[in-house]
């Protein structure tokens, strides 16, 4: 017998690599009444909540803070580190990837972009190439976690390869930090950004920046025009433990726990438990037969991404999945659209989770005639989880 449709399921289970399930915790903390935010109700949290983030980005230097998207933080590293007509070299690999091409375009740089195909890494020795060929470049703009394939990029090869040109490094996080290990300063990453709604486990709405000496220095100097986005007004009032303009303050406050929570289990925990989440995930759908298309090793710790099988189509699997189960996946982007989706598993997830995702996905895809193994995703993810490698 099928599943009948019952409408919008009344429980639901998040599970897309952004935004992110948010702990009791954070929203109870965020339920609180609103605060002023140039109040001392307010400003010993502010302080805090900077001084944790510069812990979680593993940094010494500076955290901005902006209520604004990811984007707006990516936009921040360009406005700030170029002015028109300077070298810019992006490496894309995916959607994300070629959103700092398009920022870097519209801010006027002369734009280099080595594109690799969807689903493949990028490679420091091409980048070290390519930087040789042009006779360097202002900046390297990379992606770490390419949530639109799954793929995460060796970013501290990379970054390697850009300083040996002379360039500064700039880094998209935004799902990656807090899941997977990101050494702002021993990997000399000139700025990272980040959001709230990934792996930091809080509501969108707050984008962070880190900003080297080296990327302050060249800032200085840089031309693009910028005002809400301006590193240096920012930094400004935050050293008074102000905002240069209102924060979203309940955000703030939810942050500041969601990154106590993450500091008081520790980095390097925090790191392990998501790749045990992804081997999880992984076994389990190769356990249907599934194919995956994310790499099949650790590195695929933030998302897994995998091909939807013939004859189904992506798109409906999705909405069934919320819509009679409660279940929100992520479908694929661009070319990728309707040929894969996405199971996040970053921030406030456990394996059962995942095992409730893998159950969902088995019944729709059997209902939609694809032929999988019925029956065994769940045990291999949980024997999976259970019994880690050495």
């Amino acid at each position: 017998m099928g599943y009948a449709p019952r409408g919008l399921a009344e429980k639901r289970y998040l599970m897309t690599p952004g935004p992110t399930p948010v702990p009791p915790q954070v929203l109870a903390a965020m339920a609180l009444p609103i605060v002023h935010h140039r109040s001392p109700d307010f400003k010993p949290t502010y302080k805090r909540c900077l001084e944790r983030l510069k812990e979680v980005y593993r940094t010494d230097g500076d955290v901005l803070l902006y209520t604004a998207s990811g984007t707006a933080g990516l936009e921040s590293v360009v406005a700030n580190l170029t002015s028109p007509g300077d070298r810019v070299v992006v490496v894309s690999a995916g959607y994300f990837g070629e959103r700092w091409a398009q920022i870097a375009e519209t801010y006027g740089c002369d734009l280099d972009h080595i594109r690799y195909e969807w689903g493949e890494a990028p490679s420091a020795d091409d980048l070290a190439a390519r930087l040789a060929e042009l006779g360097g470049a202002s900046a390297v703009l990379v992606t770490q976690s390419e949530t639109s394939t799954g793929v995460v990029a060796d970013v501290r090869a990379l970054a390697a390869a850009a300083k040996d040109a002379g360039s500064l490094v700039g880094v998209d996080a935004i799902s990656s930090l807090g899941a997977i290990p990101c050494e702002t300063d021993e990997w000399g990453l000139d700025s990272v950004v980040s959001g709230s709604q990934k792996a930091l486990m809080s509501p969108p709405g707050l984008a962070t920046v880190s900003v080297s000496a080296a990327a302050w220095e060249h800032g200085a100097k840089a031309t693009a025009p910028r005002f809400y986005l301006d590193w240096e007004r920012t930094r400004n009032a935050q050293e008074q433990l102000d905002a240069a303009f209102t924060p979203a303050v309940s955000i703030v406050i939810g942050l500041n726990i969601a990154l106590k929570l993450i500091l008081e289990r520790g980095l390097d925990a925090t790191f392990e438990e998501h790749v045990r989440l992804g081997r999880a995930c992984r076994e389990g759908v190769k356990a249907m037969g599934l194919e995956l298309f994310s790499p099949d090793d650790d590195s695929s710790a933030v998302v897994t991404t995998v091909r939807v099988p013939d004859p189904v189509d992506g798109t409906q699997l999705l909405l069934d999945l919320r819509d009679r189960f409660g279940i929100t996946l992520a479908p694929g982007q661009g070319p990728l659209k309707g040929k894969v989706f996405r199971i996040g598993h970053i921030g406030f997830f456990d394996v059962f989770d995942i095992t409730t995702a893998l159950a969902g996905i088995e019944l729709s895809l059997a209902e939609a005639g694809a032929d999988i193994e019925r029956g065994v995703a769940v045990t291999r993810a949980l024997e999976t989880y259970e019994h880690q490698p050495a």
